[in-house]
């Protein structure tokens, strides 16, 4: 497939073809249950990153976010330090 048809068809991509891509992404698998192939899955993944710049999705909904605001106290559920369970040597 040449770039441009490529890039036209990512721009012609529905929401509903795009989510689906992204749960055969998410699954690895086909919704007839059939394997991606890797190469599938790179074709699927360059095409859902293509319809999300395009469709200017908002970047904490972009395939591969991280938040990188929250602190690692937050994910602990902000246990004080005295608490924390410590490694003797």
């Amino acid at each position: 497939m040449s770039e441009m048809t490529f890039d036209k068809m990512a721009q012609q991509m529905s929401p509903e073809i795009y989510h689906n891509l992204r749960r055969a992404v998410e699954l690895r698998k086909w919704p007839d249950g059939r394997m991606l192939s890797r190469e599938q899955l790179a074709l699927c993944l360059e095409a859902m990153i293509k319809y999300e710049c395009e469709h200017q999705v908002p970047e904490e909904q972009r395939t591969g976010y991280l938040d990188r605001t929250k602190h690692r106290d937050d994910e602990r559920g902000g246990e004080p330090e005295a608490e924390r369970i410590r490694w003797r040597e």
